[in-house]
């Protein structure tokens, strides 16, 4: 007996499930149940050696797929790293792990390997997972099978709602999950949401396999399992908020400066860099060029509540970028490595606008016609390189180009016709 089974013969509640609904409003049709407590209450956090290891043995001697889940700080702390990971497998039940007091996970993912782990919006959790030793072999991502079948919202309350009946508490999903110890009623959220994940993952399955979609969600699940860790971001400070009121080069090697001063300090103390110090207190010093700390003091974001200790290094920093020689300054806008943006292509090359405007209404219309997000069909980057820089408007070479690019075999079955087509669309 499944969890959700387990949990519809308790009186006092029950499972109402659903395919997606044509009105895009929700398919339980009776009124959703809150979930409260976890069905055996809230687990002991795991934080030594010995009660790990009888986690894994457990775990190891379970059935079925594993849900997991990961709680970050972001926003409190530096990084991305995991304070909380949540387990729930048919015959341990559920685990609640500190990767503070436990930091080498990877025993636990030994011991899951081969199993198929059950995750919402993976992508987000594996980063975090995976500096811990925690790393699948096996994945379903009920976000992305939400998606795929078409239900409007995909977040897991509004996926465990709308498929399941029951309303998932999430008060404390943006709390400082590095606080110790947890607080009890964050430990139930945090169990809770775990508590049904494998059950939405079998009605998932079965709504993706009535579509005829099953063996696309797999080929996704392969691909997010088999992808290596993304790259360093080339100049992460360019992305500071409020940069596009940075004009000059100068300014530009402030934002620099200030950017990686507060990234120091901000790793050294384990904050958030926004605590250290924001996004348009960086901006605004970028824009003034404060030659002294009085009147770096006069800006936005550097008032009376910093010291003055704090103001001197401010200042530093940009000090050190009005001295830079002009041949150190930083460029504006980053390197291009792909088309332009496609506003710009009427008057770069009006051929490549005519393809792209027949690739863009045709994809929307097949993806329309699927019942799925164009951004799940195919990657909209895919569709503006291969117009921009088309090769021949056959099938075989267009399907060798979306390999290429990384589209599954599923999205080049779909999408080839459609670009070929589009490939062939005149200029007005």
């Amino acid at each position: 007996m499944t969890d959700a089974q387990e949990t519809a013969a308790d009186s006092s509640l029950r499972i109402t499930g659903g395919a997606p609904p044509e009105d895009g409003g929700s398919s339980v049709t009776e009124a959703p149940i809150p979930l409260l407590e976890p069905r055996e209450g809230i687990p002991p956090v795991i934080a030594d050696e010995a009660a790990l290891a009888e986690v894994i043995a457990a775990f190891a001697a379970g059935s079925g797929p594993v849900a997991v889940d990961a709680e970050r700080a972001s926003g409190y702390r530096y990084g991305q790293r995991a304070y909380l990971v949540q387990l729930r497998r048919q015959g341990a039940g559920t685990a609640l792990i500190d990767p503070v007091a436990c930091p080498d996970l990877s025993a636990l993912g030994e011991a899951l390997s081969g199993v198929e782990w059950v995750l919402h919006a993976a992508t987000q959790d594996l980063p975090c997972l995976r500096e811990i030793g925690m790393v699948p072999t096996r994945l379903f991502d009920t976000e992305l099978a939400g998606r795929l079948s078409g239900f409007p919202r995909v977040g897991l309350g509004a996926m465990v709602e709308s498929v399941l009946g029951f309303v998932l508490e999430k008060g404390h999903s943006a709390v400082d999950w590095s606080t110790r110890p947890l607080p009890e009623p964050w430990l139930r959220y945090a169990a809770l949401d775990v508590e049904l994940l494998v059950d939405l993952r079998d009605a998932l399955e079965k709504e993706l396999d009535r579509q005829g979609k099953l063996e696309w969600a797999q080929q996704e699940f392969d691909a997010i399992v088999a992808a290596p860790p993304p790259e360093p971001r080339k100049d992460p400070w360019r992305r500071t908020s409020g940069m596009h009121k940075v004009r000059r080069r100068r300014q530009l090697a402030v934002v620099r400066e200030l950017w990686q001063t507060r990234d120091r300090i901000a790793q050294r103390r384990d904050v958030s860099p926004g605590k250290v110090l924001s996004d348009a207190a960086i901006v605004e010093a970028a824009l003034a060029l404060p030659g002294t700390v009085h009147a770096l003091s006069a800006l936005n974001g550097f008032g009376h509540r910093m010291g003055r200790r704090q103001l001197e290094q401010w200042q530093a920093a940009v000090d050190r970028a009005k001295a830079l020689p002009e041949t150190q300054l930083p460029q504006p806008g980053q390197p291009v490595t792909g088309p332009p943006p496609p506003r710009a292509w009427a008057d770069k090359d009006p051929a490549a606008a005519a393809r792209l405007s027949a690739a863009r209404a045709g994809v929307s219309a097949l993806a329309e016609q699927l019942g799925l997000p164009q951004e799940n069909l195919i990657a909209p980057d895919t569709v503006r390189r291969v117009c921009w820089e088309p090769p021949s408007a056959d099938v075989e070479a267009v399907a060798g180009v979306l390999r290429g690019y990384g589209a599954r075999g599923w999205q080049v079955e779909l999408v080839t016709p459609v670009l070929v087509a589009a490939l062939s669309a005149k200029a007005p």
